[in-house]
C-alpha cells in the first residue's frame, strides 16, 4: 500500500497547442514532492529528459531519507549520528531489513542468525582457484557473490517471504567472509574462517588479518572503527549501485545475481571506487609541498584534474557520515601510533587548506565520507584494492533491503527508461556496390 499522498496537481501545456494534461503532485513524509508522469505521454505523447536521473524519483521508499542541503541522513527515520554512536552494525542490518528498531529478544535471535551462515559452502573454496592471483578483489566479488545462486539454489523462489528472508539472511552472513577470502588469496595466505565468538565487525576484521601460525586478537579500537564503516556505507538511498539492484530485481533475477549487479556497479571510481581514488590522488601529489600547485590545477577550468573526496553529488553541506568518520580517524591513527606517514600527514594537510580555501568553502566542496575512510583503511594496513571490496561488505544490506522493498511493491514494474533519439532518420538498405 502506498504511503503517497496528493499534495495537488500540475498542470503541463504544450506551447502552441490545445494539449494539456494535468497530472498529480504527491508528497511522501519528507523531502519536496514529485510530479507523478506515469500518464505524462499517454496524455500529451511526451516523454521527460533527465540524464543520469537526478530530478527524477524512480520508486517509492521508506528505507532511507537524505536532505542534501542540511547534511541530514536517516535510516527508517534515525539520524545516523545517534545510530553511529549508539548502535552496532547488526542491529542496523536490522532496522534497515525490518524497519523498526528491534527489541532485545529480536536483535538476539537476528544476530544469531546472521552469525550462524557466515560459513560458505566448502565447494565454493574451490571457486576462488579459478581466478589469477593478481586479480582485482572486486573482480573476484562479482563472480563469486553471482556463483552463490549456484550453491543456494534451494531458497531462490523470491514470491516466498521466508526464501527471500534466508537469502538475506545468507548474503548479509556470506559477503564478508567472500571479502576476506578475496583478500587472502590475493596474497596467497590460507583462507580463515569465521568465527562465531566474535562481533560482526571483529570476525571480518580476524578473516582479513589472521593466518594460522600465531594468534590474532582484534583491536577494540579498529573493531569499532571498522563497525563505523560498515553503518555509515549501509545504505544512502536512490545511488548508482543501489538503483542497479533494483533495476535488476524488477526482471525477477534472483537475489544473489541482483547483489553481484551491485557489486558490480559499485566499482566505478566515480562511485565505491571513490575512497580508493583518495589514496591514488594523495600518491600522486607526493608531498605536502606540492599541495599549492595541486590546487591550483584543481581551480584551472581548463584542466582535468579533480579533488577526489571532496563534495558530493547529494550533499550540499558537510557529509554527516565524514564528521563521524573524522573523529573514528583520529582515534585509528592514535591507536596505530601513526605519527610519521606521509600519505596521511598529507590528507590531513590538504584537509586544512580545503577548509580554508575560500575556492573550495564557496562551492561547498567539504571532505566527504570516502575521505576519511580511505585514510582510515590505509592506516589499518588495508590495501587500496580492498577499499571498494569493503564498501561492497557494508552496502550489501541496503541492496538487499531495497531489493525486498522492491518485490513487496506491487505498483513496480520492470525497469524500463526512455531515450529522446538523435540517430538518423529511416533510411534504405543501399547495395555495397553502389555505396560512395
Amino acid at each position: 500500500m502506498s504511503s503517497l499522498k496528493r499534495a495537488g496537481d500540475v498542470t503541463i501545456t504544450i506551447e502552441g497547442t490545445n494539449r494539456s494534461a494535468t497530472l498529480p503532485l504527491l508528497a511522501g513524509t519528507l523531502g519536496p514532492p514529485a510530479v507523478d508522469i506515469r500518464k505524462l505521454y499517454q496524455e500529451l505523447g511526451v516523454f521527460t529528459f533527465d540524464p543520469g536521473y537526478g530530478e527524477t524519483a524512480s520508486c517509492e521508499s521508506k528505507i532511507t531519507y537524505i536532505d542534501g542541503d542540511a547534511g541530514v541522513l536517516l535510516y527508517r527515520g534515525y539520524p545516523i549520528e545517534q545510530l553511529a554512536e549508539k548502535s552496532d552494525f547488526v542491529e542496523v542490518c536490522y532496522l534497515l531489513m525490518y524497519g523498526e528498531l528491534p527489541t532485545a529478544e529480536q536483535l538476539a535471535h537476528f544476530r544469531r542468525g546472521v552469525t550462524y551462515h557466515t560459513m560458505v559452502h566448502e565447494q565454493l573454496r574451490r571457486f576462488f582457484d579459478g581466478f589469477r592471483r593478481d586479480a582485482h578483489p572486486m573482480a573476484v566479488m562479482c563472480g563469486v557473490v553471482g556463483a552463490l545462486a549456484a550453491f543456494y539454489h534451494d531458497n531462490l523462489d523470491i514470491n516466498d517471504p521466508r526464501q527471500r528472508e534466508i537469502a538475506a539472511y545468507r548474503l548479509i552472513a556470506k559477503v564478508p567472509t567472500i571479502a576476506a577470502w578475496a583478500y587472502k588469496y590475493s596474497l596467497g595466505q590460507p583462507f580463515i574462517y569465521p568465527r562465531n565468538d566474535l562481533s560482526y565487525a571483529a570476525n571480518f576484521l580476524h578473516m582479513l588479518n589472521a593466518v594460522p601460525a600465531e594468534e590474532y586478537k582484534v583491536s577494540p579500537t579498529l573493531e569499532k572503527a571498522m563497525d563505523l564503516i560498515l553503518i555509515l556505507h549501509a545504505d544512502h538511498e536512490q545511488n548508482a549501485s543501489t538503483s542497479t539492484v533494483r533495476l535488476a530485481g524488477s526482471t525477477g533475477a534472483n537475489p544473489f545475481a541482483c547483489i553481484a549487479a551491485g557489486i558490480a556497479a559499485l566499482w566505478g571510481p566515480a562511485h565505491g571506487g571513490a575512497n580508493e581514488a583518495v589514496l591514488k590522488m594523495l600518491s600522486d601529489i607526493g608531498h605536502p609541498k606540492n599541495i599549492p600547485a595541486f590546487i591550483n590545477e584543481v581551480k584551472d577550468k581548463n584542466s582535468h584534474t579533480k579533488l577526489m573526496g571532496f563534495g558530493h553529488r547529494v550533499y550540499k553541506n558537510f557529509d554527516p557520515r565524514a564528521k563521524i568518520m573524522k573523529e573514528s580517524c583520529h582515534a585509528v591513527l592514535k591507536e596505530l601510533g601513526v605519527t610519521h606517514e606521509p600519505l596521511l600527514e598529507l590528507a590531513m594537510e590538504l584537509e586544512r587548506i580545503a577548509l580554508t580555501d575560500e575556492y573550495f568553502i564557496s562551492r561547498k566542496l567539504y571532505p566527504n565520507v570516502d575521505f576519511y575512510s580511505g585514510i582510515i583503511l590505509k592506516a589499518m594496513g588495508i590495501p587500496t584494492s580492498m577499499f571498494t571490496v569493503i564498501f561492497a561488505v557494508a552496502r550489501t544490506i541496503g541492496w538487499i533491503s531495497q531489493w525486498k522493498e522492491l518485490i513487496e511493491d506491487p505498483s513496480q514494474r520492470i525497469g524500463r527508461p526512455r531515450q529522446v533519439y538523435t540517430g538518423p532518420p529511416r533510411r534504405d538498405y543501399v547495395p555495397i556496390e553502389a555505396r560512395g
